[in-house]
């Protein structure tokens, strides 16, 4: 880490990197620093997926997305600086905070969530991680952080064989983030509910929703039909909400 970032915290740690919140001492404001861990330093294929992963952030520019600041590297240490995005993560809202979300709010969430799977679709990104720890919720605005498992498809190969290989993986890419979409939805969905059974039973059975919900999920969990395009889901996303909203 150089001069300039001052740590006030650890803020992330897996067996991948370190996160760090961080001063930035010539613009006085606060910066998340996420550094490759330094055991993993001595391998090529980590550096390249970290490398992979900075080409991914500098990529985009979307206001519920952090922005890359900085990027440095020497033969002892690799990390980037992004913006800090004040707020509590999905996982700890749910589980330390105790923060519940009703069915209509956990779709209008889902719906903010959807427009940016789409911005990073139509970049031939692929996020292939979102899960509650890796979306932060501020004033009700979900922020999709943490891309070090994202992929940005290649362009398609003039080899018929290969192109369809290709377009298995992209679809297969696709079906990932449509179905960490519906597990997202189930999360959010369960934060109301109580157990009354000794049994677990399916979310079918324990959860109350309304029939366009259920549809819902059941496609986004690849039980019934899987969709095809983010437009379909939007479409049933808000038909449940049309729905929910006549009930009420």
């Amino acid at each position: 880490m150089n001069s300039r970032y001052e740590i006030l915290n650890v803020i992330g740690s897996g067996s991948y990197g370190i996160v760090y919140l961080c001063n930035d001492l010539n613009s006085k404001e606060n910066r998340v620093v996420k550094q490759l861990r330094p055991s993993k330093c001595r391998s090529k294929k980590e550096i390249e997926l970290f490398q992979h992963e900075i080409s991914i952030m500098r990529s985009l520019n979307h206001i519920n997305i952090p922005i890359i600041y900085d990027a440095s590297s020497n033969n002892e240490y690799f990390f980037y600086v992004m913006g800090f995005i004040e707020g509590d993560n999905l996982e700890d809202q749910i589980f330390l905070s105790k923060k519940t979300f009703g069915e209509k709010e956990s779709l209008i969430i889902l719906d903010k969530l959807l427009e940016l799977v789409d911005y990073l679709h139509k970049k031939n990104i692929y996020h292939r991680d979102l899960r509650i720890p890796n979306i932060i919720l501020k004033n009700n605005e979900p922020f999709l952080i943490d891309f070090g498992l994202s992929v940005q498809s290649a362009i398609h190969s003039p080899s018929t064989s290969l192109h369809i290989k290709q377009e298995s993986i992209i679809q297969e890419m696709k079906h990932q983030d449509y179905y960490d979409l519906g597990e997202l939805l189930l999360y959010l969905l369960y934060t109301t509910y109580s157990s009354k059974n000794k049994k677990a039973l399916p979310w079918t059975e324990e959860l109350s929703l309304e029939k366009g919900t259920v549809n819902l999920l059941k496609r986004l969990l690849q039980i019934n039909e899987p969709y095809t395009s983010i437009c379909e889901i939007s479409a049933d996303l808000h038909a449940a909400l049309k729905a929910k909203e006549k009930v009420h």
